[in-house]
């Protein structure tokens, strides 16, 4: 288990306790403390370092504003496996996080990672401890957001979410340094995707400022489920729904943003398995005017039927083509597609029917910034077919290779055994820059302590 030790000033329970105090009596001393300290963050206009350190009797956490402000926090200790840091008395809260504290003068309080095996960590689901919501009425402006104990919400049966499929979400990452600190990946491009597919939905949304915020704040209050250097990352899924009560079909009448957390294993954990893909000619992903350029949720329920086919043949995804001359390359279930040939570089233009993936955008930076020609245009089934190699983006795999693509009963392949030379170096530039192991020179992190 990984424990993580700071150093804190306080006043030892030994000057006014003797060694043959009763646990009991310890344990409930130690308790009305806590309360004390909690009633007191409370009169004092909830200090933010409340947000890490919660009541075990309250549900949720209250902002006086909507910006929370969290990367100014100077108190609250980082999740570093070697950091020692000097607190001052006023912050002596002790937080449901904390176990096995031993107190002196200048004592040692030991922190400890969430109790799982971070070695078996896969990409599943995993219940973590504090979800964000905040809400506002058709019309309205988002405000007054707040953390609460993760756990099951509730909705009208007729809520526009449910009834009619109003509702987006978005995907991102955060990654824990050597020094114990969290990095956030390019969260402002999921903000500003978010309020793109918000206006295409007729649905308010969060600002740039609200989005980053909340996620930062979900971020630390859950910053014991961030994965140690090196064994993955802690999802993070904000979510945008119709949440009012609607019989007839129109927008609902109020919308809930909330920011759900969890830990994931790296995607390449046992080794790089490139994956093999199946055209599809018949079923389309999208059209024309419709919703496929924004991540609403009900694109992904329609790529079901034809992944569940190909999955049954053997096959790991579907790549889509157009659906009007069904020969160009869309993108694949919940991927963007990239064709490599000699020093080129090739995607599939945003023209409203492809999802603008930040990983995508992250990889043509990058990949330019590497000396590679980078083409955004429509690429056709028979370049796909004559490429050197060719790979997928998103967030949760970062980079994938494609092995092999079958279009029309032919099957190509790229290599089995791994990585191609220009996604290995890509994927090794990007991963490094989202882990913070290189220089950011792009920007793009987002470092929270």
């Amino acid at each position: 288990m990984r424990r993580i030790t700071h150093t804190i000033r306080g006043k030892s329970p030994s000057q006014s306790h003797s060694k043959k105090t009763d646990k009991r009596v310890r344990k409930k001393l130690k308790r009305k403390k806590e309360e004390r300290m909690e009633r007191s963050a409370v009169s004092g206009g909830l200090q933010p370092n409340y947000l890490l350190y919660p009541s075990r009797t309250s549900s949720s956490l209250p902002f006086s504003d909507h910006r929370t402000r969290l990367p100014n926090f100077s108190p609250p200790p980082s999740l570093s496996l070697k950091l020692q840091k000097q607190v001052s008395s006023c912050f002596k809260a002790v937080s449901p996080f904390k176990r096995g504290a031993a107190f002196s003068d200048t004592h040692s309080e030991t922190l400890e990672l969430a109790d799982i095996d971070w070695d078996d960590l896969g990409f599943a689901y995993v219940p973590t401890d504090y979800m964000y919501t905040m809400k506002c009425t058709k019309g309205g402006n988002f405000s007054k957001g707040e953390l609460q104990r993760f756990g099951n919400i509730e909705l009208n049966p007729s809520a526009g979410v449910l009834n009619y499929g109003q509702g987006l979400f978005e995907g991102l990452k955060a990654y824990r340094k050597e020094d114990g600190n969290l990095l956030l990946f390019r969260p402002e491009e999921n903000a500003m995707r978010m309020i793109m597919g918000a206006e295409r939905m007729c649905m308010p949304s969060p600002t740039i400022d609200q989005f980053v915020d909340a996620v930062k704040a979900t971020v630390l209050a859950n910053k014991r489920w961030v994965p140690p250097p090196g064994k993955g990352s802690l999802y993070i899924r904000p979510l945008l729904m119709g949440s009012g009560a609607v019989l007839g079909l129109a927008p609902a009448p109020e919308y809930t943003f909330l920011i759900y957390v969890s830990p994931v294993g790296n995607y390449f954990k046992e080794g790089v398995a490139p994956i093999h893909l199946i055209v599809e000619n018949e079923l389309h992903r999208a059209t024309p005017g419709g919703t496929g350029g924004v991540k609403t949720i009900g694109n992904y329920a329609a790529v079901l039927k034809a992944q569940s086919a190909a999955k049954a043949r053997g096959f790991s995804d579907v790549l889509y083509l157009d659906c009007v001359h069904k020969k160009y390359l869309e993108e694949v279930s919940s991927c963007n597609i990239f064709v490599v040939k000699g020093n080129s570089i090739s995607t599939p233009a945003i023209k409203g029917t492809i999802l603008p993936g930040i990983t995508r955008k992250s990889i043509i930076d990058v990949a330019r910034s590497q000396g590679f020609q980078v083409e955004e245009r429509p690429v056709t089934v028979d370049e796909l077919l004559d490429a050197d190699e060719v790979f997928c983006t998103g967030t949760a795999v970062v980079v994938s290779p494609v092995g092999s693509i079958t279009y029309k009963g032919k099957r190509v392949s790229y290599g089995e055994e791994g990585f191609g030379a220009v996604a290995q170096q890509l994927y090794s530039v990007l991963t490094k820059l989202q882990m913070g192991l290189i220089e950011d020179k792009m920007n793009w992190t987002v470092e929270l302590s």
